[in-house]
């Protein structure tokens, strides 16, 4: 593998996200450590949002207070992934934010920097919890045409998948 993409949400499971990673990579020759912002929560309503109503909701909170603790949230977030992973001895280590639905900014991202695999965590949610607010793993699973490593964590369990293993690829 010579990109990996690695959906760095937050830091709860961030351990076993990498783990897994180690277990199926061996040195890859680049990392983009990506966190998507979610600007208004994380409901159903903003699920259905269009692109250009998205777009319009970044434009309006620009310079806000909540802006600007999405930002100091997603630079810890990525700071103790990439500390991380400079202890593993990684070194060209990219790291992205973006805002909007996290399944279609992990897509674009895959994409533009044309990765070889995604690596994201699952939440653990129960299916009532997926349908109201949405789940980017099971999400990625569905459209992604370039290999997605889903890593069960703690929170994980019989309702997100039905796989007992703590790691599995598509």
């Amino acid at each position: 593998m010579n990109k990996v993409l690695i959906s760095a949400g937050n830091v709860r499971g961030s351990e076993e996200i990498l783990s897994s990673m180690d277990n199926v990579v061996t040195s890859p020759e680049a990392v983009i450590l990506l966190h998507v912002q979610q600007l208004v929560g994380n409901s159903t309503m903003t699920a259905m949002m269009s692109y250009s109503e998205i777009e319009t909701l970044k434009e309006s909170i620009e310079g806000t207070e909540h802006k600007e603790a999405l930002d100091r949230r997603a630079e810890e977030v990525l700071t103790h992934y990439k500390k991380a992973l400079e202890n593993r001895g990684m070194t060209n280590i990219k790291c992205v934010i973006r805002a909007g639905h996290p399944a279609d900014e992990i897509l674009k991202v895959a994409e533009e920097e044309k990765v070889d695999l995604i690596v994201v965590g699952c939440s653990g949610k129960s299916r009532f919890r997926k349908f109201a607010t949405g789940c980017a793993s099971s999400d990625l699973e569905k459209k992604s045409t370039i290999r997605v490593l889903i890593t069960k964590s703690n929170g994980c369990g019989k309702h997100s998948h039905l796989w007992g293993r703590s790691a599995y690829a598509l």
